[in-house]
């Protein structure tokens, strides 16, 4: 039986048909919206001229109205989602459609005119029939979902002390207090003095964030909700030590694009993460030419499953691409990221190719049947430690991977190609490093080889939250009381959020002055771990070396104390777009015929340790003790 079945469930189609019910509702309720024009504007008494060439109105406008629909890409089926702008695009295709229906047929000699007071009537029923309906349809959603929640519930209520008591805090009060979720504001904290003793809501303004250990227990609050949109990641930083006494759960409202667009609610309060904490402001490139750049054309994202990878899927999909081929060996994963643009990019031919890079025959395979214009490379192996202990795969994928993937793209004169690379390849003491530095010189070698072909590679420090990064192991630790397990005190690393990693991706993708070079971010200063760490337990209402214990293991072989984004002997200058500059590697001496015989290792399977080891040393010349003593250390 269906009756326990969420709404949104019963009512959700394929994607195709979806948007065919939607525009064929769009052209019903056109139809509707004139016959009653006409009908109130003659009293029900529509003279037989008029209904003799009602017909030939009606095809007009429905034609008329579903071009102009679809020109300002008006919501195709997604109706649970509608907010502002996808009423201002209907007030604006419905408002173009009346005038131009109005001017075409007005001056046609042998139909009666059409009275303008109809054509205002017909407007007004359609648009407000159609807005009707949009947002009727959200609130039986969100109605639904209510129902669904008191039911699936049953728990007692979490009472949620609001951090903000401005317009963010006053429409999330509404939203908590109103859903019939479980939770409710019982409380506000602000530092303007202004707002202390106010009601928002029906709820006061207690104090400021210093009296919040005395108000959180006074109101006996089980959650704390962060509501200030504009709040920097160092005023968010300051918010969360002030608030760590209370050792609650905390939780944020997204940034001011949200609140001003009325998408604050309850479903856009989400956990506070490291992301928000990070330690210098996040770098925002402007990229006005991405959509120029992209829009129309055919783009194939190599690791397209992992979280760089899908990010960049995402972000491509998002400027309008005519195709985007998502390529991985990783199935499960490019499922769910296929399903996902499917869903959200109705115009977008997204095309999912299981594949391996290390797979020649198949990666040309791929490059002759969809000839892409863009590459961006992403799929590599990238964790240090698993690395030493298997650098003939290393080696496979990141090397030998990126050579395939970059030949096809010059014989397929494919326009633009960006490898993802990675600040350990600079002066590289590990493994990992060392195939990276080793693929940033295959793809300035093919630059020479494919001249038609901008090649470039990216090089970024530590991406938060990645697949593999530090941060999901201390979530795990911490999750489990700990202890947080760090390699030594005072060890750093360069940060950045993958939207961040992603946006200089994309604009190195077409910044010219990278032509066969190394791109790389300014990423201010490194972020020592042990203060990564300390914000992950606060977040997670717990006081760091109190709650959770903390404990030094030492450096592993492999690690460096402080990570280099540019290497020794390595040259940096400037470019026209402020935050990214190039670095230029002196060439290594015999790179070129060791990159030759580590292809040949991998081709010919020789993939021996020891083997590959001594070839990536060869490669990457003046580091080469430090790869080998490394790698022999992990497997010892």
């Amino acid at each position: 039986m269906t009756k326990d079945r969420d709404l949104p469930e019963l009512l959700e189609l394929p994607r195709r048909r979806r948007v065919a019910v939607a525009y064929g509702f769009y052209a019903v309720a056109t139809a509707a919206a004139l016959v009653t024009a006409y009908s109130l504007r003659f009293d029900l008494q529509v003279p037989e001229a008029y209904v003799a060439a009602l017909p030939l109105h009606l095809a007009g406008l429905v034609v008329l109205r579903l071009i102009l629909a679809r020109g300002v890409r008006l919501m195709a089926g997604r109706w649970r989602y509608v907010g502002v702008d996808d009423v201002l695009r209907l007030g604006a295709a419905s408002t173009a459609s009346s005038v131009l229906f109005l001017a075409l047929f007005r001056g046609v000699a042998w139909l009666p005119a059409v009275p303008v007071s109809v054509v205002l009537i017909e407007w007004a029923a359609f648009t407000v029939g159609v807005g009707g309906v949009w947002i009727g349809y959200r609130r039986l959603v969100e109605v639904n979902g209510i129902q669904q929640a008191r039911r699936n519930g049953g728990g007692p209520e979490r009472r949620i002390v609001v951090v903000g008591a401005g317009a963010a805090g006053n429409h999330l009060a509404r939203e908590l207090n109103q859903s019939g979720t479980g939770m409710r504001v019982v409380a506000f904290l602000d530092d303007n003095p202004i707002l202390q003793g106010l009601r928002i809501q029906g709820v006061g303004v207690l104090g400021t964030t210093a009296d919040a250990a005395q108000v959180a227990e006074s109101v006996a609050a089980d959650e704390v909700a962060i509501a200030i949109p504009s709040a920097t990641p160092r005023e968010l930083r300051g918010m969360v030590e002030a608030l760590e006494p209370l050792e609650l759960p905390m939780k944020v409202v997204p940034g001011i694009v949200d609140l001003v667009s009325g998408d604050v609610s309850v479903g856009t309060l989400r956990p506070l993460e490291i992301d928000d904490l990070l330690g210098r402001d996040p770098v925002r490139l402007e990229l006005p030419e991405l959509e120029e750049e992209l829009a129309g054309r055919t783009v194939m994202v190599t690791g397209a499953a992992g979280s760089i990878g899908s990010e960049l899927a995402r972000q491509v999909a998002a400027n309008g691409p005519e195709r985007l081929i998502l390529v991985d060996q990783a199935e499960t994963g490019l499922y769910w990221i296929d399903l996902e643009l499917q869903d959200r990019y109705d115009e977008v031919e997204v095309i999912p190719c299981v594949a391996d890079v290390c797979d020649e025959e198949r990666i040309t395979e791929l490059f002759e049947s969809h000839r892409p214009d863009r590459v961006y490379h992403a799929a590599a192996y990238k964790h240090v430690p698993m690395m030493e202990r298997n650098p003939g795969e290393a080696m496979r994928t990141n090397v030998l991977g990126t050579r395939n993937v970059a030949r096809a793209a010059g014989k397929a004169r494919t326009g633009r190609f960006v490898l993802i690379s990675t600040d350990k390849a600079a002066d590289p003491v590990n493994v990992m490093g060392a195939t990276k530095r080793a693929a940033e010189i295959v793809v300035q070698k093919m630059q020479a080889a494919h001249p038609r072909t901008h090649y470039t590679a990216v090089r970024f420090g530590n991406v938060l939250g990645s697949n593999g990064s530090v941060v999901p192991l201390f979530q795990r630790q911490i999750a489990r009381g700990g202890p947080v397990t760090i390699t030594h005190p005072e060890v750093t690393r360069y940060f950045m959020t993958i939207p961040e990693a992603v946006q200089l991706i994309l604009k190195a993708g077409f910044l010219d002055e990278a032509r066969g070079e190394i791109a790389m971010l300014e990423m201010g200063d490194p972020v020592r771990i042990v203060d990564l760490a300390r914000n992950m337990v606060r977040l997670h209402g717990k006081r760091p070396e109190v709650d959770i214990p903390f404990t030094f293991t030492g450096l592993r072989p492999g690690e460096k104390l402080h990570e280099r984004l540019v290497g020794n002997g390595e040259e940096v200058r400037e470019t026209s777009l402020a935050g990214v500059r190039i670095v230029t590697a002196p060439a290594e001496g015999g790179a070129e015929r060791a990159l030759e015989l580590l292809v040949g290792v991998a081709v010919g399977g020789g993939r021996t340790a020891e083997a590959v080891v001594e070839v990536l040393a060869g490669v990457v010349g003046g580091q080469a003790g430090e790869v080998r003593r490394g790698a022999a250390l992990r497997r010892a």
